[in-house]
C-alpha cells in the first residue's frame, strides 16, 4: 500500500546532529540494537572509512525502517541521511530531487547555519515539504526560540511549533506535546533509553505551554476553515482535527511543523517519527513525475501506480569491484530483476541482474519494487546519475538533475611509479560517481586540473583516489594536489618591422630565406573588425583565429614564389602557439609578410619555415612582450552585515568591484578578480564571513599584468 511508505531525507548544516539522530530512529524502530555513535565510529550511515575517520557525513546513505501509525499500522520509512558540508551538496541535490519529504535538523545552538539555508533552498526549489527539528536542546547556550525566530528571518519560512522544550541546557527535562498537552520524559533508571513517561504539563511548564498552543492553532488554522470556526468561537479544537490540518497545510507547504529535542539524550526522537508518518507526504501524496517523450518531446507524465508503465530515475552510481551499484527511485509501474528496460538518454538496452534496499553498507535482496521504492541496482553497465530507466515500448525521459558547477581547481600529480592507465581509470569513475567533480588536462600546462565544491570535497576525492588504487592514506608523495598555473596568454609590446636572413651551409645544398615582417599588435577594435571582415566573408572555410593571430601576405612581383608562402605562414603561426620567454600562447597579432627573398638552389620550403621560426624569436627580442592574465567576473551573495569585509577581501585580491546592490538583508557584489589571486577563495571567503557566503564565477577577458605580479612557472633551461 503506497499510502504506508514514506521516503525522506535528513539535512542539515554539519554537525547538527543528522547521523545521531538517525541512529536513534533506527535504534527506537528495532532495526538496530546496539546504538552507534559519531564519536566512537560504528553508525550506521557513516560506514565509509573516511566518514569514520573524519567524523562527517560524506555520501549520502539510505536506510529503511517500519514504524506503526496511531491505527497501528506499520508504515515502511526509507530514510536518507545526507551530508552537512557545503563541499557535498551534490549528494544533498540528488536525494531531495528523488525524495517526496525531508527533516531539517538544527541545532538548538548554532541555529539557522549556512549549510541549513543551502538545502533548505534545495529542497524548496523540488517543492519538498518538510519539518524542522531543533536538536541538541541539552548543549550549554542552547536557544530554542532564538532558532524558531532564525527559521522565519533566514529561510523565510512560516514555522508552526508543535513541541518545546520543558528546560534547556542541563535543566532539560523533556518535551511538552502542544497538540496533546502532555510532558514527554525520559526514565533515567531504564539503561535501556526506552522507557518514557507522559504525563500533565506540570505548574512550571504550563503558563507557557497554554501561550504556545494558542499560537500553533492560530498558525494551522491558516490550513482549516474549521479550526478557525472553532477558535473565533472559542470552542476547544479537537486533537484529530489538528492532525488532520497539520498534515493538509504541510503538504502544500502552507508551514513548517517544528519539532524539538535532543537526539543524543533520546529525547524527542519517537515523536519525531510520529511527526513524520502523520505529517510528511506518501508517494500517493505527490503529484505525478512530469517528463517527455524522449523524441518528440511531447509532456508526460507517470503516475505512482504499479499498473503504469515502469518510470525510475538513477540519481546515484557508487563503483564497486564486482560492477557498479546504481541508485534508483522507481516512479510508477514494477521492476524485476532479469528484466530489460531502456535508458532513454543514450539508447541502450538495460538488464538489471538483481537489486536491493540498503541499510547502511547492508543490503537486503528484493523480488520486485514499485511506485515510490528506492533501492540500489547491480548489472547496469551504462546508467549513470540523472538517467531515465523506463518500458521500452514506452518511453519516457524523466527531469534530470542539475547539479552546480566546481568552483575550485588545483592541479593533481602522480608519481611515475604508478600505472597511469589504472589512475585515470579510477579519476574517471570518481567524476561519474560525483557530478560536481571534473577533470581535464590544461592544454598549455599540460596539467591535470581536479575541479570541485571546495577544499574539503577535493581532499576526500584524492583520498578515494589512492584507496582506488592502492595507495596509502598517508602517503603524501604517490598521488599530490598543488595549485594549477595560471593560463596566461601574451602579445608583443610593440610593433616591429625587419628584415630576417636565415642562411645554413652544411655541405651540399644549403637552406637559405629572407623575409621582411611587419609584427603590429591588434588593438580590441582592430580584432573586432578582423573578425567582422572574416564573417562577412561568408566562406565556411575561413574562420576567426581563436587566438585573433592573423596572416597578411603583402607580397608583389614575386619576392618570394608564391610555393614559399605557406611555410612562412605556417612557421609564424607555430612560433606565436608559444613564446621563447614564457610558454604561452600569442593572441591579438597581425604578421604582414611584404618583402624577402630567396636563392635558386638553396631555398626551400623547409628553408622559409625555420626562418619564420627564428624571425618570430627575433620579433619577441626587438618588441618586448606583454603578458595577459585572465580576469574574472565574481558575483559574491552574503548578507549585508559581511559587504565591508567582502570589499576588502576582494581589493586585497586586485580586483575592482563593478556593482553592488542588496535585497531582503542579502548583498550582492559582482566585481572582476584576475584568476591567479583566485585560487583558494572559497576558504578566504567562508573564514572572512563565517561561512555565510557564496560566491560564482565565469571567464570575462584577459587583461595586461606585470611580471612582478605574475605567477609564472619556472624559466625553461632548454631556451
Amino acid at each position: 500500500m503506497l499510502d504506508k511508505v514514506r521516503n525522506i531525507g535528513i539535512m542539515a548544516h554539519v554537525d547538527a546532529g543528522k547521523t545521531t539522530t538517525t541512529e536513534r530512529i533506527l535504534y527506537y524502530s528495532g532495526t538496530k540494537h546496539k546504538v552507534g555513535d559519531v564519536d566512537d565510529g560504528d553508525t550506521t550511515t557513516d560506514f565509509d572509512p573516511l566518514e569514520r575517520q573524519k567524523g562527517i557525513t560524506i555520501n549520502s546513505a539510505a536506510v529503511s525502517i517500519d514504524w506503526a501509525d496511531r491505527a497501528g499500522s506499520d508504515i515502511a520509512i526509507n530514510i536518507i541521511d545526507t551530508p552537512g558540508h557545503v563541499d557535498f551538496t551534490a549528494e544533498v541535490e540528488r536525494s531531495l530531487r528523488v525524495l517526496d519529504g525531508a527533516v531539517g535538523v538544527f541545532c538548538a545552538k548554532g541555529g539557522v547555519e549556512v549549510q541549513s539555508e543551502t538545502v533548505w533552498r534545495q529542497a524548496t526549489k523540488y517543492k519538498v515539504p518538510r519539518l524542522a527539528y531543533v536538536n541538541k536542546l541539552d548543549r550549554m547556550g542552547a536557544d530554542f526560540w532564538g532558532c524558531v525566530e532564525q527559521m522565519k528571518t533566514k529561510l523565510h519560512a512560516n514555522p508552526v511549533v508543535v513541541t518545546i522544550p520543558a528546560g534547556q541546557d542541563d535543566a532539560l527535562e523533556g518535551i511538552v506535546d502542544l497538540i496533546e498537552m502532555k510532558l514527554i520524559t525520559r526514565d533515567l533508571t531504564d539503561t535501556t533509553n526506552r522507557k518514557f513517561f507522559t504525563v500533565d504539563v506540570p505548574e512550571k511548564y504550563r503558563a507557557e505551554a497554554q501561550k504556545r498552543r494558542e499560537q500553533m492553532l492560530d498558525g494551522v488554522s491558516a490550513a482549516s476553515d474549521e479550526i478557525t470556526e472553532l477558535i473565533l468561537d472559542g470552542k476547544d479544537v479537537p486533537v484529530p482535527m489538528i492532525r488532520a490540518a497539520l498534515r493538509k497545510g504541510t503538504l502544500e507547504n502552507i508551514f513548517t511543523p517544528v519539532h524539538c529535542g535532543s537526539s543524543k539524550k533520546f529525547h524527542g526522537v519517537q515523536h519525531l517519527l510520529d511527526l513524520v508518518v502523520d505529517c510528511l507526504p506518501s508517494p500517493l501524496d505527490r503529484p505525478p513525475v512530469d517528463g517527455v517523450h524522449p523524441k518528440t518531446k511531447e509532456p508526460l507524465k507517470r503516475a505512482p501506480d504499479a499498473k503504469e508503465p515502469m518510470s525510475a530515475l538513477a540519481f546515484k552510481t557508487v563503483a564497486e569491484t564486482n560492477g557498479d551499484l546504481v541508485y534508483i527511485r522507481v516512479y510508477s509501474g514494477e521492476m524485476k530483476p532479469g528484466e530489460t528496460y531502456t535508458n532513454v538518454i543514450n539508447g541502450k538496452k538495460e538488464r538489471i541482474a538483481r537489486f536491493y534496499r540498503m541499510m547502511g553498507d547492508k543490503r537486503i535482496s528484493l523480488e520486485k519494487a514499485g511506485p515510490g521504492d528506492i533501492v540500489a541496482a547491480m548489472g547496469l553497465a551504462e546508467t549513470y546519475t540523472g538517467n531515465t530507466l523506463c518500458d521500452p515500448d514506452q518511453p519516457i525521459a524523466l527531469e534530470a538533475i542539475q547539479f552546480p558547477k566546481p568552483v575550485i581547481s588545483q592541479a593533481l600529480t602522480f608519481a611515475k611509479t604508478l600505472d597511469a592507465g589504472k589512475v585515470g581509470e579510477a579519476l574517471n569513475r570518481l567524476v561519474r560517481d560525483d557530478p560536481t567533480l571534473k577533470t581535464h588536462t590544461d592544454d598549455e600546462t599540460k596539467d591535470t586540473i581536479i575541479s570541485g565544491m571546495g577544499e574539503l570535497h577535493l581532499e576526500i576525492s584524492i583520498e578515494k583516489l589512492k584507496r582506488a588504487v592502492g595507495v596509502a592514506q598517508e602517503d603524501t608523495k604517490q598521488i599530490t594536489l598543488g595549485r594549477p598555473r595560471v593560463a596566461y596568454r601574451q602579445c608583443l609590446a610593440r610593433l616591429v618591422d625587419f628584415q630576417y636572413k636565415f642562411a645554413k651551409q652544411t655541405g651540399g645544398r644549403g637552406k637559405f630565406a629572407v623575409i621582411d615582417v611587419k609584427f603590429t599588435p591588434l588593438t580590441p577594435e582592430q580584432v573586432e573588425e578582423k573578425v567582422r571582415e572574416i564573417e562577412e566573408l561568408n566562406d565556411p572555410k575561413v574562420k576567426p583565429d581563436p587566438n585573433n593571430v592573423y596572416f597578411v601576405n603583402s607580397i608583389t612581383q614575386g619576392a618570394i614564389p608564391k610555393e614559399y608562402i605557406p611555410s612562412v605562414e605556417e612557421g609564424l603561426r607555430e612560433a606565436a602557439k608559444k613564446g621563447y620567454k614564457y610558454p604561452f600562447p600569442f593572441v591579438d597579432l597581425e604578421f604582414d609578410l611584404h618583402f624577402g627573398k630567396y636563392h635558386d638552389v638553396d631555398s626551400s620550403q623547409d628553408a622559409f619555415y625555420l626562418c619564420a621560426l627564428e624571425c618570430f624569436r627575433e620579433a619577441e627580442s626587438k618588441a618586448g612582450i606583454q603578458l595577459l592574465e585572465p580576469i574574472m567576473k565574481v558575483v559574491v551573495v552574503s548578507p549585508k552585515d559581511y559587504q565591508g569585509q567582502i570589499s576588502g577581501n576582494i581589493a586585497s585580491k586586485r580586483g575592482i568591484i563593478e556593482e553592488t546592490s542588496e535585497d531582503k538583508g542579502v548583498a550582492q557584489v559582482m566585481a572582476k578578480i584576475p584568476l591567479a589571486n583566485l585560487f583558494g577563495y572559497t576558504s578566504d571567503l567562508r573564514s572572512a564571513t563565517k561561512g555565510q557566503a557564496s560566491f560564482s564565477m565565469e571567464f570575462s577577458h584577459y587583461a595586461p599584468v606585470s611580471v612582478e605580479l605574475a605567477d609564472l612557472p619556472k624559466p625553461d633551461a632548454k631556451k
